[in-house]
């Protein structure tokens, strides 16, 4: 009496053949990814509302914490999925960290055409998801690290919230404050970038319009002296380099007078 053993067939690379009892399909892969991916999404969540619990009682440490370990829960964002611009639309600015952003928002993502970039498939629902909880999970950390006057870091965190959601007023609004704080020409400059595309995307009957102004209005001037402070700095570096080296033939740079020659350049003279 023979044994009737059903055979299971490999591909030469040692992958099993379709049409064998134990093979899983691609529909069935998806299936269980978007499952785990969903599961991702409910601890996410539920580490976002304990991070705004402790974000309420003052703890920012531990909301930081909590919102850190949400978004470690989630999938990392695709590469070139989002664009330099987008369109941008208005949310409530008024609190100090985001409680839920889903209601309302059917703007689609950047789909990678923009600027030049080459198209991106467009996402699933679940990539849309996992997408908004990483933005509000980011400017949330953005929020904590302002409370601990770790401006860097907050501006860090703000881009990072952009990438995932280029419409994201309140990361703009947030990542513009913590670079008026830090307050060099660079980070100034930024800020005021943030503010003027705030100003083209608020409504004009936003409350926010008027504070986009006074701000756009104060920071000018902060450039100027920022900018000015910079490069004399930076000319009294090179200034202490070319003592350091014209020193050794008895010159420094006192004896070289750079005046202006009325085309817009500068002509240098050596003096003695």
């Amino acid at each position: 009496m023979t044994e009737n053993n059903h055979l299971v067939q490999s591909d030469p690379d040692g992958s099993e053949l379709s049409g064998g009892p134990c093979d899983v399909t691609e529909p069935d892969r998806k299936v269980e990814d978007e499952k785990a991916i969903q599961q991702s999404l409910q601890e996410a969540e539920e580490l976002k509302l304990e991070g705004n619990d402790y974000f309420r009682a003052g703890k920012w440490t531990e909301a930081l914490n909590a919102y850190r370990t949400g978004l470690g829960r989630l999938p990392r964002r695709k590469k070139n999925l989002t664009s330099k611009k987008g369109k941008e639309r208005e949310r409530d600015l008024t609190s100090g960290l985001d409680e839920d952003d889903d209601q309302g928002d059917d703007r689609p993502l950047a789909t990678g055409n923009e600027d030049g970039q080459e198209p991106q498939p467009p996402l699933t629902e679940v990539e849309k998801e996992c997408a908004k909880v990483r933005a509000v999970l980011s400017a949330n950390i953005g929020a904590c690290h302002m409370k601990l006057e770790e401006y860097k870091e907050a501006v860090a965190a703000c881009t990072e919230a952009l990438l995932d959601d280029p419409g994201y007023v309140k990361a703009l609004q947030r990542r513009a404050a913590c670079n008026q704080k830090i307050g060099t020409w660079s980070s100034l400059t930024s800020a005021q970038e943030d503010y003027t595309a705030l100003l083209s995307v608020l409504p004009p009957s936003s409350h926010e319009i008027g504070e986009m102004r006074r701000a756009l209005q104060s920071i000018k001037p902060r450039i100027e002296a920022a900018q000015k402070a910079e490069m004399a700095e930076m000319m009294d570096k090179l200034k202490g380099l070319g003592n350091s080296v014209l020193g050794h033939f008895g010159l420094s740079t006192d004896n070289f007078k750079f005046e202006p020659n009325g085309q817009g350049g500068y002509s240098m003279n050596f003096v003695r």
